[in-house]
């Protein structure tokens, strides 16, 4: 059973919430309240998995109340409901809100939001690794980009592509542009994928205010115990994997998903240098050490693996679910059964043909004896391993 508080003002839009929503009482047991004062009482009496708030409140409002719950009840994962399109608010709840919906509330939308949140939360089994990402409203920058950015913006010559070019050698920034893009606050009708698109529709006011919001993005500091950890190498691995996954786009995966999919693949390197740097230090000692994986360092040591915990966020931030997927299977694509060649495939495949010696990563991957010329064989792929070697080849070889 979960547990779901849902706060607004408005007691008609809270009785049709609650006549919607009566036929998962089963599975959910849902609270209504009419303010942000009565939402803290009632999570001070009893655990909620899940806020569902409004914004424009009486007294505390929405983004005032997730502040709150984000800083006392991390592991409470937090939406917002509001009418109003405003990308100022937008990059104000991006660092609050992990979800957005918009008014008037489509129930059917609502639920499956609600029931993505649920899969999402269980892919983090323990309760202080989704206290960790829960926490999550900043990433840390690249200093590089991050000023480079800063000048561009401050050019009033400056394009979108020339924007979109610079947000794209980062990840973390990449990533948080794409989750305010794809808020409800601007009702697309399909996921937008591809970050000049992005830049274009947010326009360059909103692309300043989020780059420039402290609460969103830190500056690079190598913390303590990770002093080789270099977050350019971490980038230019990104960068390799993007080109490489987009070169063996196919079948059902996109050249726009796929090059996605590769730059965010490793974003949960970011979420445990940033809030578990220990755990990933001794993980990294433990791996050369005893010549393990470093994938399974991580699961002995924090719980869980870099792969699974940014798909977790990324879910979170209401990124594709093809991406989400691919970004949390990268390592391990045959622990679900497959449906064709799809975004899962194309990023194990790539993942695994990038040379070990120059794939920038913390440390050299080791290969993943399943995904090979058989793997991509069963996937119905539309070209076979040779091939795809020599696309990856090609995508990676200096210009």
């Amino acid at each position: 059973m979960k547990d779901i508080l849902f706060v607004d003002d408005d007691r008609d839009l809270l009785d049709s919430l609650r006549a919607r929503l009566y036929k998962h009482r089963q599975d959910w047991a849902m609270k209504f309240v009419l303010s942000g004062d009565e939402a803290i009482a009632a999570m001070e009496q009893q655990h909620f998995d899940l806020v569902v708030s409004d914004v424009r409140m009486p007294g505390m409002d929405g983004g005032q109340l997730l502040t709150v719950v984000k800083q006392r009840w991390p592991t409470a994962m937090r939406i917002i409901v509001s009418g109003y399109s405003d990308p100022v608010q937008a990059v104000r709840l991006t660092s609050l809100a992990h979800q957005y919906v918009a008014k008037p509330c489509d129930g059917k939308e609502l639920e499956n939001i609600i029931e993505r949140c649920f899969y999402l939360q269980e892919l983090l089994g323990q309760e202080p690794l989704r206290k960790m990402v829960g926490r999550i409203g900043k990433l840390p920058a690249m200093p590089k980009t991050y000023g480079l950015l800063q000048t561009a913006l401050a050019q009033a010559s400056v394009t979108a592509a020339e924007i979109g070019d610079i947000v794209s050698a980062d990840a973390a920034i990449a990533s948080k542009v794409l989750q305010i893009t794809n808020s409800a606050f601007f009702r697309l009708r399909k996921p937008m994928v591809r970050i000049k698109d992005a830049v274009t529709y947010l326009g360059f006011a909103t692309v300043r205010n989020l780059v420039l919001s402290a609460e969103i993005f830190s500056q690079w500091q190598a913390p303590k115990g990770l002093s080789d950890v270099d977050p350019e190498r971490l980038q230019m691995h990104a960068q390799c994997a993007a080109a490489a996954c987009k070169a063996l786009a196919g079948g059902r995966a996109s050249p726009d998903d796929a090059w996605l999919a590769g730059l965010l693949h490793d974003i949960g390197y970011w979420i445990l240098i940033q809030e578990c740097p220990k755990e990933l230090a001794s993980a990294l000692e433990l791996s050369h050490a005893e010549r393990l994986p470093l994938l399974e360092c991580e699961r002995r040591l924090t719980g869980a693996t870099h792969a699974e915990i940014g798909a977790y966020l990324l879910g979170l931030w209401g990124l594709p679910y093809a991406i989400v997927e691919a970004v949390a299977l990268h390592h391990t694509p045959t622990a679900v059964t497959p449906h064709g060649y799809d975004l899962v495939g194309a990023l194990a495949v790539s993942h695994a043909m990038i040379d070990p010696d120059n794939a920038f990563a913390i440390i050299p991957a080791q290969p993943d004896g399943c995904v090979n010329a058989g793997y991509l064989a069963g996937l119905n792929a539309p070209f076979d391993w040779q091939t795809a070697q020599t696309r990856v080849a090609n995508a990676l070889r200096p210009t």
